[in-house]
C-alpha cells in the first residue's frame, strides 16, 4: 500500500525504527526489563518536560490524561470551581469533560470563560472570572487552559494564566498535548499543577498513551478527593510508580515504540528539535500568505502562532476554492491535511509540522498546495 503523507496535528508520521519497536516479543509487565524501559520513559518526559513534578504515562490518548486530570481533582462532593478557559474544541472540552464530574445544579461550579475560536485570551477576563470566584465561591479553584490550541492554530499563554492561577491558589491544569516536544515548553516556569502531552503529536510515537505531570499542589487537592476514577486514579498511578510499575495492565508495543520515540528525540537534542518545529512552521506561514492565502487566528499581544500546526482560512468567501477541491485535490496527490472542526468546518485548514517531519515533507505539501491552488485557478502561473 502506498504510504500518503500525514501532515495532520496527529498521528503523525513514524520513523521505521519506532514502528519495528512495536514488533518486539511481549515481555513481563511486572518484570525488571519493563521497570527499567518505564523508569526511562518517566525520567526522559520529566527531562523535555523540565519538570520536578512525579510524572505518569497512562494508556490512553490524550483526552483520556485531560479526564484523569479533572477526574482526579473534581466531584461532586468536592467544594470548588472550575475556571475553563477555552478559544478552540480542545479548550472547550476541558469544560465538557468538567461538567460530567462537577454537575451541580445549584452552585455555579463551572466558570467558562469563551472567546471566539481562533481570537486571543484576554487576560482581563480570565483575571475577573478568578477574581469573582473568590469572593463568592469556595476557595478551591482548578484552572484549565489548552495551551497550543490545534483547531485554530494558536498558542496561548501559559505563563501568563500561571501567574493568575498562582495569584489565585488555583491549581493550574495544562494541555501541553500537541506543544510538548516540539516547543519550548517549561512545565514548572509556567506554573502548570497538571501537564498532559500526547504521544502521537510532537514525540513522535503512534497514538494511544499520554503522560502527565502532578505537582504537590495539585496532590493536595487530589488527596482531598474521595470519588476518584478508578482506572485513572493517580494515587494508584504513584504507588506503582514507586515499583517502576503501571497500577494496570500497559500497552506494552506502545510503550516499546515511545521507548524508541524518545530515543530519537535524545539523539537529536531538544533545543534542535524546537528549532527544526520554528523553523517548519515559519517556512508553511511564509508560504502560504506568499501564494496569497491568510492565515486563521487573530492574535493579541500575549499569543502567538503555533509552532506545530498552521491554520488557513479557505478562500470561499468568493468562491475561489471549496474545502473539497482544496484538501481533496491535495489528498489525490498523496498530501493529507486537516480541515476545520465543528463551526470551522469547511472555513479552514491546517498543515501540521510535527514530530519527525523535515522540511522535505513541508516543500513537497507547499508544492502539492500550489499546484491545487493552479489548478482551480485560485492563482496563475
Amino acid at each position: 500500500m502506498e504510504e500518503e503523507l500525514l501532515m495532520i496535528p496527529g498521528p503523525v508520521p513514524v520513523l521505521p525504527r519506532i514502528r519495528e519497536a512495536m514488533t518486539k516479543p511481549m515481555i513481563f509487565h511486572r518484570g525488571d526489563e519493563f521497570g527499567a524501559m518505564y523508569e526511562e520513559i518517566v525520567e526522559t518526559l520529566k527531562d523535555i518536560y523540565q519538570t520536578r513534578n512525579d510524572l505518569f504515562v497512562l494508556s490512553g490518548s490524550g483526552t483520556c490524561a485531560m479526564e484523569a486530570a479533572i477526574g482526579n481533582l473534581v466531584s461532586n462532593e468536592t467544594k470548588l470551581v472550575c475556571i475553563t478557559i477555552a478559544n478552540g474544541k480542545f479548550g472547550e472540552r476541558f469544560g465538557e469533560i468538567a461538567v460530567r464530574y462537577k454537575a451541580d445544579a445549584v452552585t455555579p461550579v463551572n466558570v467558562n470563560v469563551n472567546f471566539e475560536w481562533g481570537h486571543s485570551i484576554e487576560l482581563e477576563a480570565v483575571k475577573e472570572a478568578l477574581e469573582n470566584s473568590s469572593s463568592s465561591d469556595p476557595k478551591s479553584k482548578i484552572v484549565t487552559m489548552v495551551h497550543n490550541e490545534t483547531s485554530t492554530g494558536i498558542l496561548n499563554p501559559a505563563k501568563e494564566v500561571g501567574k493568575l492561577a498562582r495569584k489565585h491558589d488555583a491549581v493550574f491544569v495544562l494541555d501541553c498535548i500537541t506543544s510538548i516536544g516540539g516547543d519550548k515548553v517549561p512545565v514548572d516556569e509556567l506554573g502548570a499543577d497538571i501537564a498532559i502531552v500526547g504521544s502521537q503529536k510532537c514525540l513522535g510515537a503512534p497514538p494511544g498513551l499520554s503522560a502527565l505531570s502532578v505537582s504537590e499542589h495539585a496532590w493536595e487537592m487530589i488527596r482531598e478527593n474521595e470519588r476518584r476514577p478508578y482506572y485513572m486514579d493517580l494515587i494508584a498511578y504513584k504507588k506503582s510508580l514507586e515499583k517502576k510499575q503501571t497500577p494496570y495492565t500497559p500497552a506494552l508495543p506502545l510503550f516499546f515504540a515511545l521507548h524508541e520515540a524518545l530515543a530519537v528525540i535524545r539523539e537529536e537534542g531538544m533545543e534542535n528539535r524546537i528549532e527544526r518545529h520554528r523553523g517548519m512552521a515559519k517556512t508553511v506561514r511564509d508560504a502560504v500568505t506568499g501564494l496569497g492565502l491568510r492565515l486563521f487566528p487573530k492574535l493579541n499581544e500575549v499569543s502567538d502562532y503555533s509552532n506545530t500546526v498552521t491554520a488557513i482560512e479557505i478562500p470561499i468567501a468568493d468562491g475561489s476554492i471549496t474545502d473539497e477541491q482544496l484538501r481533496g485535490g491535495m489528498r489525490k496527490r498523496g498530501v493529507i491535511v486537516a480541515g476545520g472542526q465543528g463551526k470551522l468546518k469547511g472555513k479552514i485548514f491546517r498543515i501540521a509540522t510535527m514530530g519527525n517531519i523535515t522540511e522535505r515533507e513541508v516543500m513537497k505539501t507547499i508544492q502539492v498546495l500550489e499546484e491545487v491552488l493552479v489548478g482551480n485557478e485560485f492563482i496563475k502561473k
